[in-house]
C-alpha cells in the first residue's frame, strides 16, 4: 500500500537527504509538542478539576518553570534556523566543476539546452554523479521548475535569471513539473529527468547533435553586427568583453556594476540603463530582435571569452 502511495518522492540527489532530515525533524517535533500539550491539558483538567465543596486555592507562579519553557523553545528555534541556513547555503553554492544547462519556461513547455548544444523540450538528460547547474528564465509568465526527487524548486521569472544546482545520485527517471500556476494548461507543463550512467549519457549525446551555446552565441554576435562596435580594436565604440565577466565596471554618472548574466541581458535589451564609463550612449536596443534563448547564447559566448582569455565586447 505504501509503495502505491508513498509518503515522499524518491530521494535521488545529494541535497534530498538534507532536506528530508530537516523536514522529518520538524514533523516529529511538531507531533511531540502537539501531543504533549493536549495530553498535559487533558491531565490537568481532570487532576485539578473543580470539586463540589472544595474552594479553589491560590496558585503561585514558578520562575524556574517559566524560564524552562522559554529557554527550551528558544534553543529549538535557533537550532532549526541554523540547520535550515546550513541547508540553504549548501544549495546556493555549486561546486567549481558544475555543468551549465540553460532552461527557458514558456506556456506550456520547458526548453532545455545542454552545454554541448543539444536541445530538449520538457525532458532533461543528465549524467549521474555530476553537479548540474540550471540557469533559468521565462519567456512569458512566472513558472517554477520543480524536480520533487531532488527536493529542489526554483521560480523562472520573466526578465530575470535564476539558478539552481543539484547532483543526482541514482540513475532513473524522475518527474519534472511546473509548481507555479501559469495558465489554463499549467497541469500539462510536465516532463521527465533521465539520470544516466556517464557512458550512457555520452551515447545519448552522440545521437543528438547541436551547437554549443557559446558557438551559437558567437554566430549571433556576428550576425547582429555586434563586432562592429565591440571588436573593432583601437577606438571601438563599445567596451571590451575579454575577461570582463564577473568583474566590476565603472558607470557614467558614478557607481559600479557587476558584469553577470543579469547585467549582460540588461545591456542587450536596455543598453542605456547602465553605460560604461568612457563610452557614449549610442547602442540601440535589441528588444524584440532576440528572444530569451538567444540572449542566453550571447551570455554563454561572453563567458567563453573570459575562459579563453581572448576577444572583446
Amino acid at each position: 500500500m505504501l509503495q502505491e502511495l508513498p509518503l515522499t518522492p524518491p530521494s535521488a540527489s545529494t541535497f534530498a537527504p538534507q532536506v528530508d532530515a530537516l523536514y522529518w525533524f520538524l514533523v516529529i517535533l511538531s507531533t511531540v509538542v502537539t501531543v504533549g500539550i493536549f495530553a498535559a491539558a487533558l491531565f490537568l483538567s481532570i487532576r485539578y478539576r473543580r470539586r463540589p465543596g472544595v474552594a479553589p486555592g491560590n496558585i503561585e507562579g514558578s520562575l524556574r518553570l517559566e524560564l524552562l519553557w522559554s529557554f527550551i523553545p528558544g534553543v529549538l528555534a535557533i537550532g532549526i534556523f541554523a540547520w535550515g541556513a546550513k541547508v540553504y547555503f549548501y544549495a546556493a553554492k555549486p561546486p567549481p566543476d558544475v555543468m551549465d544547462f540553460y532552461v527557458s519556461g514558456k506556456q506550456w513547455m520547458w526548453k532545455v539546452q545542454h552545454p554541448t548544444g543539444q536541445k530538449e523540450i520538457n525532458d532533461l538528460h543528465i549524467p549521474v554523479g555530476r553537479a548540474i547547474r540550471l540557469t533559468m528564465t521565462s519567456e512569458d509568465v512566472l513558472h517554477s521548475y520543480w524536480i520533487p526527487a531532488f527536493r529542489l524548486k526554483k521560480d523562472t521569472v520573466p526578465g530575470r535569471y535564476t539558478e539552481m544546482w543539484f547532483q543526482a545520485t541514482k540513475p532513473g527517471k524522475y518527474h519534472i513539473q511546473c509548481a507555479e500556476y501559469c495558465g489554463t494548461k499549467h497541469s500539462g507543463m510536465i516532463g521527465e529527468c533521465y539520470v544516466l550512467e556517464p557512458e550512457e549519457y555520452q551515447r545519448w549525446l552522440s545521437g543528438n547533435t547541436g551547437e554549443a551555446p557559446e558557438v551559437a552565441g558567437q554566430k549571433l554576435f556576428e550576425n547582429l553586427r555586434c563586432v562592429t562596435c565591440h571588436m573593432a580594436g583601437a577606438g571601438q565604440r563599445g567596451p571590451e568583453l575579454a575577461g570582463v565577466y564577473g568583474t566590476k565596471v565603472a558607470l557614467e554618472g558614478g557607481g559600479e556594476a557587476v558584469v553577470n548574466d543579469e547585467y549582460i541581458r540588461e545591456s542587450i535589451l536596455k543598453p542605456l540603463a547602465k553605460v560604461v564609463k568612457g563610452f557614449q550612449p549610442v547602442m540601440n536596443t535589441y528588444e524584440g530582435q532576440v528572444g530569451e534563448e538567444e540572449i542566453m547564447q550571447l551570455v554563454a559566448y561572453i563567458k567563453s571569452l573570459k575562459a579563453q582569455g581572448g576577444g572583446k565586447q
